[in-house]
């Protein structure tokens, strides 16, 4: 059956000798790790956690968050990974939705189940020690130490493996419930255009509460390493690649672009780097030249997906970035990709009737790797599930060669004096200008024309830019209802935990 278990006894059998596990404390082969989460397992059941059960993570990217993980897939329970960047009555509603059991939480979080909205859990938790002192908490160490072997529980593909809550800057976030069959498939429908191999080492970079980790389900399956990285900063990244021999890592563009912008970049040692992978949002041409320059061994791949889609739905391989930027012709770099194996795609219009060739629409989806629906919102599923098709609420377009090009959120569309902008082409306008390092551009409210375009614009370090220079660099690149005439020049952006820029800050921000 295509369950996680079964993913995890294949790398056992397969590639039992080899590294598993690669971090500065320990290291562990593929025999051990599953041994580890044998005995994990068993201090699940000591727990009074069953098979179907559910218990909540609150943890910085670890090993031993992946051996928790690996030891819910092995007993048939389904972990909740929790954002700690939440605020403590925002982790309380997913604690109550999720209804879970017991609450497996990073010692330098603990201080979160001291306050009101957290304190009725207090009971309930389990510390994940990572040497920051001693805790009031039981730990998983104290519990690993006794437990023996579990043989665990089978789960059916149709099980939930995993519930991740997503959204929640618009309202409270949903449980995205991912099957068994819809996380192994998705790990199956990226080894091959990734070209995932025994030999890799995958950095965990993204948050393992964000569905961008899923993308490790392929080096399982691939039976590679895996390295973990806590938290995000461009050094301990690149220690990180230096350091563990990291061979494939995948980043957001925020990510990408910091990095590069590290002063002591070319200190590094990097050569062990195969390929760059980046998604959540697109990538301007310039920084594509550079990150190709400076990661010179390294393939660089573009990826989208959603939460619901376990994550991966399309895929813009190597060899079209290397093409593009050698002929510099880059249009097929405004394009997300092509949809893996397994996946169809279709841009539809309000009625849901598929548009001509080239038309914008909104991306439907469907295929073994989307999920069974959202986690006590039937609304929201009847909403987003219609005549067996996923609706995204993402606005693309379709090439005659399949290429999709995402245009943007359907949230995010401005309409202007009549007239659809879409905000995506307009920041790739303002990322051609020199002296601009990030923007974001939104629809703000507008006596005159409903709504009027906005920027939100970081000044590359060591640089003056004004309004005026803004504007006259946009003409004659963009028809001038494009042309943001409000902006705004900041520090820094709004984002994500994946680094992606939160546009409803901005425009909460800068709406009035």
């Amino acid at each position: 059956m295509l369950t996680l278990r079964s993913a995890l006894e294949r790398a056992e059998r397969l590639y039992g000798a080899n590294t598993a596990i690669i971090d500065r404390d320990v290291r562990f082969t593929w025999s051990e790790h599953i041994e580890r989460v044998q005995r994990l397992a068993s201090v699940l059941e000591q727990n009074g956690i069953s098979k179907g059960d559910r218990f909540a993570i609150i943890s910085r990217n670890s090993w031993r968050q992946f051996e928790l993980l690996h030891a819910a897939y092995w007993s048939g329970v389904v972990p909740v990974p929790v954002n700690y960047r939440l605020a403590p009555p925002e982790i309380q509603y997913i604690l109550d939705d999720a209804e879970v059991k017991k609450v497996f939480v990073e010692d330098i979080f603990t201080k979160f189940m001291e306050t009101k909205p957290l304190n009725a859990w207090k009971n309930s938790v389990i510390c994940i020690p990572s040497g920051a002192g001693d805790v009031d908490f039981p730990t998983i160490e104290d519990l690993f130490v006794n437990a023996e072997f579990s043989q665990g529980s089978e789960s059916d593909e149709s099980d939930d493996a995993i519930i991740l809550y997503t959204g929640g800057t618009t309202g409270r976030s949903k449980g995205v419930r991912l099957t068994h069959k819809n996380v192994f498939t998705n790990g199956q429908q990226n080894t091959g255009p990734m070209k995932m191999q025994s030999k890799d080492i995958y950095l965990h970079v993204a948050p393992m509460f964000h569905s961008a980790d899923l993308l490790g389900t392929g080096y399982t399956l691939a039976g590679a390493a895996h390295a973990f990285l806590p938290t995000f900063t461009p050094v301990d990244i690149l220690q990180a690649i230096q350091e563990y021999g990291v061979t494939s890592v995948m980043m957001a563009p925020t990510m990408i672009i910091l990095t590069l912008q590290e002063p002591n970049f070319s200190n590094y040692n990097l050569s062990s780097l195969d390929r760059v992978y980046y998604g959540s949002s697109p990538m301007a041409v310039e920084w594509i030249r550079r990150t190709m320059d400076a990661f010179p061994n390294a393939k660089i791949q573009q990826g989208y997906g959603l939460t619901e889609t376990s994550p991966i739905l399309t895929t813009l391989d190597e060899d079209l970035h290397v093409r593009a930027i050698e002929s510099e012709n880059y249009d097929i770099l405004k394009a997300a990709g092509r949809p893996l194996v397994g996946i169809d795609m279709r841009i539809v219009d309000e009625e849901g009737n598929e548009v001509a060739c080239g038309d914008p629409g909104e991306v439907v989806v469907r295929g073994p790797n989307v999920t069974v629906g959202y986690l006590n919102r039937p609304q929201e599923n009847a909403r987003a599930f219609r005549n067996g098709w996923f609706h995204t609420g993402d606005v693309g377009k379709m090439d005659k060669h399949g290429f999709m090009y995402l245009l943007d959120r359907k949230k995010d569309v401005i309409i202007t004096g009549g007239e659809n902008v879409y905000s995506s082409e307009v920041e790739a306008v303002l990322y051609q200008h020199e002296n601009i390092s990030e923007c974001a551009v939104v629809g703000v409210p507008d006596d005159k024309y409903g709504e009027a375009l906005f920027a939100a614009i970081v000044v590359r370090p060591g640089t003056v830019l004004t309004q005026e220079a803004v504007i006259e660099h946009c003409r004659g690149r963009i028809g001038g209802y494009k042309i943001p005439r409000r902006m705004v020049f900041v520090q820094e952006l709004p984002k994500s935990a994946m680094g992606k820029i939160l546009k409803t800050k901005i425009r909460e921000t800068y709406g009035e």
